[in-house]
């Protein structure tokens, strides 16, 4: 009887690692790629009729005479960032919706009205310049200074240029808002990123200057300028669940000058604050307001 040899039969992979199967109906990649360029097409067909409305938007000011300092209109752009979160979905990240979408706002606001961005260095010049980049782009001027009074003095200067600088406390920077305490003074009109979440590219928090802006400014945060007698640690204690508070010395051994920014309709405002200063045996010698901003706006990621 003749021997017979079994060979085994080869193994197979595991169901989970096999490729998916290809519905007999789906297009080729040519078809993908050209609904890709209709796409693209349709959004750059689009972007040149925002900028024809913009083209008429600017010849309206002029007949009116409504043509004057930035266009930046700090209300109508943290109304938009905040519905362009809440309705994004699918693959593409945030951070490249959100810095599109700033481009294109940064960038027709400088067709309108030309202005440069001025930043404070002191803090750290890589940080800064990612601010202002993701949130003003390339078109817009950059000019860099080394202190936040130097930005401030600039954006005076300016027609209607802005400026950035840190919102927290910087050892070189002093008490540089007390020179938007004049009437017509710069004042704060944003607090940078519009939207907060730990993962930001230019997670950078700044405060934005420009002139005071009369059409489209946004009041839901306002910032006052505090000059302090008698400040102490638990003066500083009791303000930190009230309001943001910056602080830094300011003439005497127990004087203070306070960047305070407190929300408005809230349980919290001015006269709670200063209550809360004379409470611990602190008392206010001025107190101005310089400025006002959008809430912050956190986001959390979707599961």
């Amino acid at each position: 009887m003749d021997s017979k040899t079994t060979i085994p039969a080869a193994p197979q992979p595991p169901a989970s690692a096999a490729a998916p199967p290809v519905p007999a109906t789906a297009p080729d990649l040519g078809t993908l790629r050209a609904e890709i360029d209709r796409l693209d097409a349709a959004m750059h067909a689009l972007l040149i009729e925002r900028s024809q409305i913009i083209d008429r938007l600017v010849a309206v000011k002029r007949a009116r005479g409504t043509e004057s300092g930035s266009a930046f209109r700090p209300a109508r752009e943290a109304s938009m960032m905040r519905q362009i979160v809440d309705r994004h979905r699918g693959i593409l990240p945030l951070d490249t919706v959100e810095g599109i979408w700033r481009v294109i706002i940064s960038t027709f606001t400088y067709v309108q009205a030309p202005y440069a961005v001025h930043a404070d260095l002191a803090s750290g010049e890589a940080a800064m310049r990612d601010a202002s980049r993701f949130h003003f782009g390339f078109t817009v001027p950059f000019i860099g200074h080394m202190g936040a009074a130097g930005v401030v003095a600039a954006v005076a200067r300016s027609r209607g240029d802005l400026g950035l600088v840190p919102a927290f406390a910087s050892p070189s920077a002093g008490a540089w808002w007390t020179a938007l305490e004049g009437e017509h003074a710069p004042k704060i009109i944003a607090r940078l990123p519009f939207v907060e979440r730990a993962d930001h590219p230019a997670g950078l928090p700044v405060f934005c200057i420009a002139h005071p802006v009369t059409d489209g400014a946004v009041s839901e945060v306002e910032t006052w300028s505090l000059h302090v007698s008698g400040w102490n640690a638990q003066a500083a204690r009791a303000l930190a669940p009230l309001a943001d508070v910056i602080a830094v010395p300011d003439r005497g051994l127990d004087g203070a000058a306070l960047l305070a920014s407190i929300p408005v309709g809230g349980a919290v405002d001015r006269d709670t604050v200063l209550a809360a200063l004379r409470e611990c045996g602190a008392s206010v010698r001025a107190a101005a307001l310089v400025g006002s901003h959008a809430s912050r706006y956190t986001h959390a990621p979707k599961a």
